[in-house]
């Protein structure tokens, strides 16, 4: 067994030597793609933090002012609850513990700002979900009234943040999956090229291991195993370079200003760290099937 392992080991860095420019170019691509891969999950997860609040139908949220009174709040919601049925079909009071878990979310770019917050100057909100019949310029009637009532800090219509936002996560989106889409593909082909370069180079080599009875997967998995290292080493680029990437826009995101919505764009929440398994596993997998193909179809040489 363990003469099986240095022998693999050892044919496989054999390999690596052989082709070391196509090797480079493997797993550079291989980076590169799964580089944008991981940065196409971060900028979903960083417009998610930005649309959250707007989940479940929210389209108005009414902000009340810090240390507001229990009978300010509660006449806030009355006043919605007079509009139930007609114009609101549902709203949900957001208090200092739901609001302070908020604040984190949407300012995580922003720790000057969030540091400043406590359970004593947070405003707290209301959620409001429209009926179905509600038009837009109803609700904008309805903020003008709400921006009025005694107790209210601000109010703010899904309409001014949401198209904007879905518009550019679809944008993005869409153009980073395709590219980082072909961009792995052209990472298998040259993983598959390159197993199919080592193996036409050593084919005397297989032809005699052949012929002294040593099976198909014995002389397989040396290049699988070749594949499997490059798609590896890919990842672990991509992943350095992915959480340089990530901290340096955090870093910057600090200096914009808290009106542009912009601080939620980051992940600071630990979701980076299943966003590099996954660029892990991705490139291992991508390099083993690329190498395996390639050792299946050209082992006989």
């Amino acid at each position: 067994m363990l003469s099986r392992l240095t022998y693999t080991l050892r044919e496989t860095w054999a390999s690596f030597q052989r082709n070391v420019t196509l090797t480079a170019a493997a797993i550079i691509t291989a980076a590169v793609s799964l580089l944008i891969f991981g940065l196409t999950l971060l900028i979903q997860h960083g417009f998610d933090n930005l649309l959250q609040r707007w989940e479940g139908g929210v389209e108005m949220i009414v902000f009340v002012k810090a240390q507001a009174e229990p009978d300010t709040i509660d006449y806030i919601g009355s006043v919605l609850e007079q509009q139930r049925g007609t114009t609101i079909e549902s709203f949900t009071y957001c208090d200092v513990t739901c609001s302070m878990e908020d604040a984190q979310r949407v300012l995580a770019g922003d720790p000057t700002t969030l540091g400043q917050l406590s359970e004593s100057n947070i405003p707290t909100f209301y959620s409001v979900v429209p009926t179905d019949a509600t038009e837009v310029e109803v609700l904008r009637g309805l903020k003008a009234q709400y921006s009025t009532l005694a107790g209210v800090h601000r109010v703010v219509l899904a309409e001014d943040q949401i198209d904007l936002i879905s518009k550019l996560q679809g944008f993005v989106s869409t153009y980073t999956t395709g590219l980082w889409i072909a961009l792995m593909f052209a990472s298998g082909l040259l993983i598959w090229n390159t197993i199919r370069t080592a193996m036409f180079a050593r084919r005397r080599e297989i032809e005699v291991m052949k012929l002294v009875g040593a099976t198909d997967w014995f002389i397989r998995i040396p290049f699988m195993l070749e594949g499997l290292i490059q798609g590896l080493l890919g990842g672990v680029i991509a992943v350095g370079s992915l959480q340089f990437i990530n901290w340096r826009w955090t870093q910057g995101v600090e200096n914009f200003p808290e009106a542009s919505g912009m601080t939620a764009l980051v992940v600071t929440d630990g979701y980076q760290w299943t966003v590099a398994l996954l660029i892990l596993a991705f490139g291992a997998l991508v390099g083993m099937v690329g190498s395996g193909i390639a050792a299946s179809k050209f082992l006989d040489v």
